[in-house]
C-alpha cells in the first residue's frame, strides 16, 4: 500500500504543461498521417518514392525525400533540376505537378506495367503527365489542381485486382487511367464497376471489355473497327488474299483481334489459311510456323503478340526474310519492334489508334517536351486523362466532397453531348464505353540507317 501511494504521489507531480505538449504532438502526428492518407492510397506513389529506379537522379532523390517530409517547396526545386537533366522522365514531371498541387488537389491514379514493360509504362505515363501539366498550368479544375498517383501493376491480372480494390476504397481517387493489356483490364474492370470508380483504359482492345458497365471506358477504337480497317487495306490495297495467322492464345486482345480480322478478311474476298501458330506455347518454333504458312499457299502472315512477348513475334519476321507480307495489330507499334526487328520488320503493316501525323501540332509539342517521338499509347493515355479532366469540370465546385466528384464523372462521360479535343481528335464515348473514332494504317519503313513507323492512310 505504501508503495502504491508513493507512485500515485509521483504521478500527481507531473507538470500539466507536459500533457499539453503530448496532446499537441499527437495532434500534429495525426494531422500529418491524415494528410498523407488524403493524398496517397499507399499502393503507389504521388512523389514520396520512385517506382522507376533507373530514372533516379540525385536531384530527383532529393525531391522525393523532401516530398515525403511534406516540404513541397524543396521538392519542387529538386524535381525541376532533375527534369532539366533528364527531360524524358514522365514520373518526375508528374511528381513536380503533385508537389505544386499540395494537399488541396483532385486525385486520379494511373496503373502501368513498370515492373514488366518499362517502355510501355513510360509511353502511357508521358500522355498522363502531358495532360496533367497542361491543366495545372491553367490553374486546375475549377480551382483545384490535378494530382496523379502512379501504380505498378506489372501487367499482372492478380496484382491489378488488388490494386483496383485499394483504389476503390480510397475516396480521394476520382478516376483511374488504366490498365495496359486487355487481360489485366478485364480482371480489374468488374471491381471498378462494383466499386463505382471510373476506369478508362488507354490501350486495351479486347471485345469483352465493351459494355461491362457504366464506369468502364477506353480511348482506343474497338477491335472490330480496327480489324476491318486492316483487312480492307490488306485485300484491296496490298492485294493479299491468302493469309495465315500467328497469335498469342493467352492474350484476350489477340483472340479478339484474330476473330474480328479473319471474319473481315474473308468477307472482303480473302481466304484464311489455317495453320498451327501459337506464340505462347513453350516449344514455339518460328521456322516451322513460317514454312507451314508458305507451303499452305499463304501470301501474307498476320502476327499478333502480347505486348510483353514481342520477341516471339519478331522471331517470325526474322525467319520470314520478306517472303510473306507481314501484318499486325497495334501491339507491335513499339520502339522494341524497330530496335529488335530492324530489316526483318521492314514493310510490316499494322493498324493503330493514332500516329503523329494525325495531330502534327500536338505531336511536335510532345516531341519537344519529351525529346523524342511519341507513339499511340502516349496519345490515348493523354486522351484518357483529358476525358477525366473534362468530365470533372461541369456541375462541380472546389468545395464539393470527393464522393460527389466521383459520382459526377461517369454521368458526364456518358452524356450524349460530351466531347473533348484530344490527341486523336474529338473524343466521344459510345454507350458501351468504347471510343468513337477511326484508326490509321501504319507501316515500318526504312529511314536511312534507321526504321520508323510511317502513316499510310487514315481510315474513313
Amino acid at each position: 500500500m505504501t508503495q502504491t501511494k508513493q507512485v500515485q504521489t509521483k504521478r500527481r507531480k507531473f507538470p500539466p504543461i507536459l500533457f499539453i505538449f503530448l496532446g499537441l504532438g499527437c495532434w500534429f502526428l495525426f494531422s500529418r498521417v491524415q494528410g498523407m492518407w488524403k493524398t496517397n492510397s499507399g499502393i503507389g506513389s504521388i512523389g514520396n518514392r520512385s517506382l522507376i529506379s533507373e530514372k533516379v537522379t540525385p536531384d530527383k532523390q532529393k525531391g522525393i525525400e523532401a516530398f515525403a517530409k511534406g516540404d513541397y517547396q524543396s521538392a519542387i526545386a529538386s524535381f525541376k533540376s532533375s527534369l532539366a537533366r533528364n527531360p524524358n522522365d514522365p514520373e518526375t514531371l508528374i511528381y513536380l505537378n503533385n508537389a505544386q498541387a499540395g494537399n488541396n488537389a483532385l486525385k486520379i491514379a494511373v496503373s502501368v506495367p513498370i515492373g514488366n514493360n518499362l517502355n510501355v509504362a513510360q509511353e502511357i505515363l508521358r500522355g498522363v503527365a502531358t495532360a496533367q501539366d497542361e491543366i495545372n498550368q491553367k490553374g486546375g479544375i475549377n480551382g483545384k489542381k490535378l494530382q496523379v498517383e502512379i501504380v505498378n501493376d506489372e501487367n499482372n491480372p492478380e496484382i491489378a485486382k488488388k490494386i483496383a480494390q485499394e483504389l476503390v476504397k480510397d475516396p480521394q481517387v476520382l478516376g483511374v487511367v488504366g490498365h495496359n493489356s486487355s487481360d489485366v483490364s478485364l480482371a480489374a474492370a468488374p471491381i471498378y464497376q462494383r466499386g463505382g470508380l471510373v476506369m478508362i483504359s488507354p490501350t486495351s482492345s479486347a471485345n469483352n471489355l465493351s459494355g461491362i458497365g457504366q464506369y468502364i471506358f477506353r480511348t482506343v477504337p474497338t477491335t472490330k473497327l480496327m480489324a476491318e480497317a486492316l483487312a480492307n487495306y490488306a485485300v484491296n490495297t496490298a492485294r493479299k488474299t491468302k493469309i495465315a495467322y500467328c497469335y498469342d492464345s493467352q492474350s484476350p486482345g489477340n483472340i479478339s483481334f484474330k476473330d474480328e480480322f479473319v471474319a473481315a478478311f474473308v468477307s472482303k474476298g480473302g481466304r484464311f489459311i489455317p495453320t498451327v501458330c501459337d506464340l505462347s506455347t513453350p516449344n514455339f518454333n518460328p521456322d516451322l510456323a513460317v514454312s507451314e504458312a508458305i507451303n499452305s499457299g499463304a501470301d501474307a502472315l498476320f502476327i499478333a503478340s502480347h505486348v510483353d512477348r514481342i520477341d516471339a513475334a519478331v522471331s517470325l519476321a526474322k525467319v520470314n526474310q520478306g517472303r510473306l507480307a507481314l501484318f499486325s495489330d497495334p501491339t507491335m507499334y513499339t520502339v522494341k519492334t524497330l530496335q529488335v526487328g530492324q530489316q526483318a520488320v521492314n514493310g510490316l503493316t499494322l493498324v493503330a489508334p493514332w500516329h503523329p501525323q494525325v495531330n502534327p501540332y500536338l505531336a511536335e509539342t510532345m516531341r519537344q517536351r519529351w525529346r523524342g517521338t511519341v507513339n499511340w499509347r502516349t496519345a490515348t493515355a493523354y486522351d484518357a486523362t483529358q476525358a477525366i479532366i473534362a468530365g470533372l469540370q461541369p456541375g462541380t465546385s472546389r468545395d464539393m466532397p470527393p464522393a460527389r466528384w466521383r459520382d459526377r464523372l461517369p454521368q458526364a462521360l456518358h452524356n450524349p453531348g460530351f466531347t473533348v479535343s484530344g490527341a486523336t481528335g474529338a473524343l466521344r464515348f459510345a454507350p458501351s464505353g468504347d471510343r468513337i473514332g477511326n484508326p490509321v494504317i501504319i507501316q515500318v519503313q526504312s529511314n536511312g540507317s534507321n526504321y520508323q513507323f510511317a502513316m499510310l492512310s487514315k481510315t474513313p
